[in-house]
């Protein structure tokens, strides 16, 4: 029995459940948490009735999509509509498996992990495209299209931003980049590179100001215009637990991980140091987003490839040069 328990197959395994569990009720006390922060930025008090301070209110709207009918379009590609809010959601439950919650909290420690998670990132893109190209519907197939053009453009230099950092740690292990962080965090060696990721990782989720796929006043929806129910459902569990990741990679690789600042825990756990940049981060994401407004599509793609990108070359350039030099 101890030898089961101690197999990393019981790990993988305990560490899915775990997974499984976390991700809905991150996502519902994320949608809570952005309906409070828009709430108070536009000067509303936001949900109030259902629970305390409308604690219970995304619990609710849950449970209405769950009961919903799949409304299935007529001329739909039946197989491809299935698959697209399935196939949204299988990135997520890989990049968790390599995430560094703390020393001991992380479900498969891998020498490549932080190449696992940018990989199985790409997935999203084609799993979108999938659901706008089987929807039939022209605002559907033309988000679709947008985010495909979108990721493209922010995948570079976020990218670069994260080789930044590996050129320095010569690992793509993120223990052993959190760990190199225990005095003094990347953000301090790297702050373009911080920025670069964050900007590009805000479009990669498809987040206003960049969130032109899903442009409710051109595009009624956009990628999932046709999806009811679950269907809807997963692609929205998808864009909370996917802004979760990005929040996460951006603390393991810029924010010390686990690590507290300058190496001073102050007798806070490691995990406890994870979320709370974590969160800090998706703070942030939230308030841009109901700070400005959505950005023209050429605006968006200018913005990457004429600004981002430079940038992040010339960052990466000179990290390699002082590296080669120290």
């Amino acid at each position: 029995m101890s030898g089961l328990l101690g197999s990393e197959w019981f790990r993988l395994i305990l560490g899915l459940i775990i997974v499984l569990v976390f991700a809905p009720v991150n996502a519902l006390f994320l949608v809570w948490l952005e309906r409070k922060v828009a709430g108070h930025i536009q000067l509303r008090p936001g949900p109030m009735e259902v629970g305390p301070h409308g604690l219970l209110q995304t619990m609710i709207d849950g449970l209405k999509l769950v009961g919903k009918e799949l409304i299935l379009p007529a001329k739909a590609d039946m197989k491809l509509f299935f698959l697209a809010p399935i196939l949204v959601f299988t990135p997520v439950l890989v990049a968790f498996l390599v995430l560094p919650f703390s020393p001991t909290m992380i479900i498969h420690n891998m020498n490549a992990g932080v190449l696992l998670v940018f990989a199985f990132s790409t997935i999203t893109v084609l799993a979108i495209l999938t659901g706008g190209w089987a929807s039939n519907n022209k605002y559907a197939l033309l988000g679709a299209v947008r985010s495909v053009a979108q990721n493209v453009a922010y995948e570079i230099p976020l990218l670069l931003a994260v080789m930044s950092v590996v050129l320095m740690v010569h690992s793509l292990d993120f223990s052993h980049i959190v760990a190199s962080q225990h005095t003094v965090w990347f953000v301090f060696i790297q702050p373009l590179a911080c920025l670069i990721y964050l900007i590009a990782a805000t479009a990669e989720t498809n987040r206003a100001p960049f969130d032109i796929p899903e442009a409710e006043s051109e595009l009624v929806a956009g990628f999932h215009t046709e999806y009811s129910g679950m269907g809807f459902g997963l692609f929205f569990l998808a864009e909370y637990t996917n802004m979760f990741l990005v929040s996460a990679v951006a603390t393991s690789l810029f924010l010390g991980g686990w690590n507290g600042l300058f190496g001073i825990s102050l007798g806070i756990p490691g995990v406890v140091w994870f979320l709370l940049k974590t969160y800090v981060l998706i703070f942030i994401i939230m308030w841009v987003r109901w700070t400005f407004p959505r950005v023209r599509f050429d605006q968006l793609m200018n913005f990457s490839w004429k600004v981002l990108i430079p940038l992040a070359l010339v960052n990466l350039v000179i990290t390699a040069i002082v590296v080669k030099i120290i």
